[in-house]
């Protein structure tokens, strides 16, 4: 069992530090947020892991972060998409070989390995092509495969423990499972707390609220946890956060995100429902009622709980129907709010405020 590498960090009085995870390949959005948040020099960057995979440039955005770190001061975790070249490379028992031959071929292009194979001309049709991609990875991306061995999987200052998936104690952490470190999932679901900070991703936090589908990271004082993975690259409304610490030593937190959206001003108030549901990837089989051209009258099976889904939403795997995150829940608008516009429908807009997703049935100005 690897266990979890360590490392202190200092976080300085008067420099901002900036917090980003599970950035999956999407490097489009890492940029753009980062010159939204005037991302400079003086500041700390801090990545927490999911920085590959899942996104088609996350070779390209692997070697961004490394170039970058030149000139900056960058921190980056081990997340748990993260290790899969190096233990690919090695073939460690930690991860079984079989995950391989499902994932790279499943993910194709979005698959680090996969981008690996096609800029090195390696043919990569089947797991017997397996054997060559490893010697060619050792050969041609040496500088890669250094710098994702070298990842830490908690970071520790004073004030904060910064972890990808979470962490079961504050204390003996070098004694922790790596893996259970970079992948816990339903971290708030376990009721911890704690006396740092302990800053995670990995779990999406949309995946929290059975009601209304919420991509804003999660700041929980009482319990000294906070969870920011937006989704970005997963989801359709997903978005890349950026936690914002004024300096090391301070408790003041905001946060700003990019999802890549077009906005729009809202014309019309509208009051919030007090009744909705926020479908989610683990529990998204329906039962089809009613398929139509645009929407389709669905019952989620979970729940039991009829809606009408964007058709296009719906997809078959494994023989069950199922949809995208959906939900029905109307947004509280005011007149000159700006939203993000999902889709536009002729039943309204599937929008975003502040990073809620949900309804808007009113006007709108571009």
């Amino acid at each position: 069992m690897e266990l979890a590498k360590v490392e202190p960090i200092r976080l300085p009085a008067g420099r901002r530090v900036l917090v980003i995870s599970d950035i999956h390949g999407n490097l489009a959005f890492f940029e753009a947020l980062l010159r939204q948040v005037g991302f400079c020099a003086d500041d700390i960057l801090i990545l927490l892991g999911d920085v590959l995979e899942k996104g088609v440039d996350s070779l390209a955005t692997l070697r961004y972060v490394m170039a970058l770190r030149e000139r900056c001061e960058i921190h980056m975790l081990c997340g748990n998409c993260d290790n899969l070249t190096f233990h690919f490379v090695d073939q460690t028992p930690d991860i079984p070989p079989e995950f391989y031959d499902s994932y790279v071929f499943g993910w194709g292009e979005k698959c680090v390995l996969t981008q690996m194979a096609r800029e090195a001309g390696v043919p990569l049709e089947s797991p017997a092509d397996f054997p060559r991609l490893r010697a060619v990875i050792r050969e041609r991306f040496a500088p890669e495969l250094a710098f994702l061995r070298a990842l830490p999987t908690i970071l520790l200052s004073e004030r904060f423990l910064f972890v990808h998936g979470g962490v079961y104690r504050e204390d003996r952490l070098e004694e922790l499972s790596a893996w259970r470190c970079m992948k816990n999932d339903n971290f708030l679901g376990l009721g911890l707390s704690f006396h740092r900070w302990v800053v995670v991703g990995h779990w999406p936090v949309t995946l929290y609220d059975p009601s209304i589908p919420s991509a804003a990271p999660i700041i929980l004082p009482e319990r000294h946890i906070i969870s920011i993975d937006g989704g970005c690259q997963l989801k359709w409304d997903g978005q890349l956060n950026a936690l914002i610490l004024p300096d090391g030593a301070s408790e003041d937190f905001s946060w700003q995100s990019y999802d890549g959206l077009p906005t729009a001003v809202a014309l019309d108030r509208q009051d919030a429902s007090t009744d909705s549901i926020n479908i989610r990837w683990h529990e998204n089989p329906v039962e089809v009622l009613e398929r139509g051209e645009e929407f389709s009258r669905c019952r989620h099976l979970a729940s039991g709980r009829v809606l009408d889904i964007l058709t296009e939403y719906l997809y078959e795997k494994g023989g069950v129907t199922r949809c995208e995150d959906s939900t029905d829940y109307r947004l509280p608008v005011e007149p000159g709010d700006a939203l993000s516009i999902v889709r536009a429908t002729s039943r309204g807009y599937l929008a975003k405020k502040a990073g809620v997703t949900g309804w808007y049935t009113g006007r709108l100005h571009s």
